[in-house]
């Protein structure tokens, strides 16, 4: 293996998580497939290398929501070298589903700082302004 190709997310919300992705994230829009295998939509959409498929259910059918208490990816994070600046930014955008730690939206955790928030689609993602572990 030599890197990740992607992930898949999928959403009951498909306008509202490909508007997240796109608008405040910054996810460019590869391809997108209508009517795709009996799905209203399988879209690709980049950040760089990194790639997220965005896909809606099968027609007539719903997907149950995630949570932390599942096993599998719990959530994604992203890296900033300004992470006063990438709040501000994230939260003009009118983004108010930030996870709070001890009552604060950004928090400190071993060397580092991180902020958390919820996706339409309930993916959680981090920001952390730190690359090491």
């Amino acid at each position: 293996m030599k890197k990740v190709h992607h992930i898949c997310i999928q959403t009951n919300h498909y306008k509202e998580s490909l508007d997240f992705y796109r608008t405040v994230l910054g996810f460019e829009l590869k391809k997108e497939t209508p009517d795709f295998h009996g799905r209203d939509y399988n879209t690709w959409i980049s950040l760089g290398d990194f790639m997220i498929e965005l896909q809606t259910p099968k027609k007539k059918e719903i997907f149950r929501k995630c949570g932390r208490d599942q096993e599998g990816i719990v959530h994604i994070c992203f890296y900033t070298e300004d992470m006063e600046e990438e709040y501000r930014a994230i939260k003009e955008k009118g983004i108010k589903t930030f996870l709070k730690k001890n009552g604060e939206d950004i928090y400190k955790v071993g060397d580092g700082r991180l902020f958390k928030l919820e996706a339409p689609e309930g993916t959680v993602i981090e920001f952390r302004d730190k690359t090491e572990i």
